[in-house]
């Protein structure tokens, strides 16, 4: 199964390398190259309606699953343990309704704004 290094940063470095996921804690964002190979930065913001992370002392946890829609690879995979596991591929619907849920998430924390 294949892993990810993780490095505590302050700031995102210019160059991310392939296999290693920063983690800016006072920014609140981790970064990574997309583990298919095709070579985008995946950008990852940590707050309550994005992703968490979790560090054991050895490991690191992205939850929920990382999905590049926007990409062209559209990969979709966790990282659980500094392990990658690669998910099914999405549908076009279902990436929609992903979204939408998203955004209801994010407006129901943050509240609706108003216009």
């Amino acid at each position: 199964m294949k892993t990810i290094q993780h490095k505590f940063v302050e700031f995102i470095p210019d160059v991310i390398e392939e296999g290693v996921l920063y983690i800016s804690i006072p920014y609140c964002t981790a970064i990574h190259k997309c583990v298919c190979g095709c070579g985008n930065e995946v950008v990852t913001p940590l707050s309550p309606t994005d992703w968490e992370i979790r560090f054991d002392g050895k490991t690191i946890s992205l939850d929920p699953s990382i999905g590049n829609w926007s990409f062209e690879c559209q990969s979709h995979y966790f990282i659980t343990r500094s392990k990658i596991r690669y998910a099914r591929r999405w549908k076009d619907w279902e990436i929609e309704e992903g979204r939408k849920e998203d955004l209801e998430n994010k407006e129901k924390y943050f509240g609706k704004k108003k216009k």
